[in-house]
């Protein structure tokens, strides 16, 4: 088992002192980076998945149902080969091509985000919150961060009706730079 802790320390943007939460893994395999509004608990019912997608409309099949569990309790912003190599074996009929229509599908219904981070790769993230992401150039994962609420106010362009915003980051994550010093 992996043991994860939260550590909070905080941290100064805008003029104003918040708190920035870190679930940290001890045995360094995966580190998410997460504001404290935006951090919801991703645990999810099967029940839970059927009536979300009833809600929205969506037949619950077998599929959809292992899928959208999947994006909701993962913070890994898998791509299409990562679902189909996690749910292959419990969904046996599950094949690429459904899991990529599935999950276009809901990006398009508001269920998960369509990420296009980096030309070669294209991720899901089931975060619907308002957050902005953190590539790493080095080992490729991605990570939500914290953004302003102030730059969701500022999303009013006179004329025009903005409905997303996209804000990424590129650089070397924190795993990577510690991997590097011990060089």
């Amino acid at each position: 088992p992996i043991s994860l802790y939260f550590e909070k320390k905080p941290y100064k943007k805008y003029n104003q002192y918040k708190f920035l939460c870190r679930i940290i893994c001890v045995y360094k395999i995966k580190c998410v980076l997460l504001h404290c509004n935006h951090y919801r608990e991703r645990a999810m019912t099967e029940q839970q998945a059927i009536d979300t997608l009833k809600a929205k409309g969506i037949c619950p099949t077998r599929p959809r149902v292992a899928i959208y569990k999947y994006i909701q309790e993962h913070f890994t912003h898998p791509n299409v080969d990562e679902v189909f190599t996690h749910l292959s074996p419990e969904v046996p009929t599950l094949s690429k091509t459904t899991v990529y229509n599935t999950l276009r599908m809901y990006a398009e219904m508001g269920l998960c985000s369509m990420l296009t981070i980096n030309e070669r790769q294209l991720v899901f993230d089931g975060n619907a919150n308002s957050h902005a992401h953190f590539m790493c150039k080095v080992c490729g994962r991605v990570y939500d961060v914290p953004t302003a609420d102030k730059m969701l106010e500022e999303m009013h362009i006179p004329g025009h009706r903005a409905e997303e915003m996209h804000l990424y980051y590129r650089g070397t994550c924190q795993s990577c730079l510690l991997k590097q010093e011990r060089m």
